[in-house]
């Protein structure tokens, strides 16, 4: 396999490379950054990298020169740490636990209102109009259980969405992209159902992406990629 890098050392990945193969050297070589480059927003070159493990994400290139046309450039990220919450070490602090039964938590209904929200709440810096496009075709066109399919979890309060987040499926694994809430508790409400709905659905484990401290809180755990990739293919293996 022929790879190819920018001049500053970040690896391009192109519809023609095998993205399984691309993951593996990354762990062989101990590549040092979270990100590559892709330009190709095709929805099946997209698939495969989600199927590989990969996050993906995205960006707009602009250069001040204005007869320079800006381009959306997509950045699939392979993070050096990983947060992972295994079932068994969810973590319900007493004060949130009388909140609880107030919500319903709805899975794979009103994607699109959820995604749209999480564009006003956070904007477009990562969750571009392409990558955005993507995404919503992806769904829409795949029809096999064994492919990668972005879906969502909405938290109701009498009926009204108040929290929610839009992630993908692939195996018996599900990659948290985004998420927001509109009232005090929502967020952590909707983390912590959709943890229990994960774990009685057998899943394998919740991937929350990047660490942060509110997902620690919970009982996720920062995992290396090596150790991530090993378990993203479980789950692939395990349907």
């Amino acid at each position: 396999m022929n790879l190819k890098y920018t001049s500053a050392g970040c690896l391009i990945i192109s519809s023609e490379d095998d993205c399984n193969a691309i993951v593996d050297v990354m762990l062989s070589t101990n590549y040092s950054e979270e990100f590559c480059f892709a330009v190709d927003f095709s929805t099946e070159f997209v698939k495969r990298l989600m199927k590989a493990g990969f996050l993906i994400m995205s960006t707009i290139i602009e250069d001040e020169n204005e007869d320079v046309k800006a381009f959306y450039l997509m950045l699939p990220k392979l993070h050096l740490e990983r947060s992972a919450l295994f079932f068994e070490n969810l973590h319900v602090k007493k004060s949130i636990r009388k909140h609880l039964s107030r919500y319903e938590l709805r899975f794979d209904t009103d994607f699109e209102p959820i995604l749209d929200r999480c564009l006003q709440k956070h904007g477009e810096d990562w969750l571009t109009p392409p990558l955005v496009d993507c995404i919503k075709n992806i769904r829409n066109n795949t029809h096999d259980k064994h492919s990668p399919y972005p879906t969502s979890f909405g938290l109701y309060r009498e009926g009204k969405l108040v929290a929610g987040e839009f992630g993908v499926v692939c195996g018996k694994v599900y990659t948290s992209y985004s998420g927001y809430y509109d009232e005090d508790n929502a967020g952590t409400v909707q983390l912590i159902l959709t943890t229990q709905y994960l774990r009685e659905n057998g899943y394998l484990f919740f991937d929350l992406g990047m660490p942060m401290d509110y997902k620690n809180d919970l009982g996720a755990v920062d995992i290396s990629p090596a150790e991530f990739v090993k378990l993203f293919r479980e789950g692939q293996s395990n349907p």
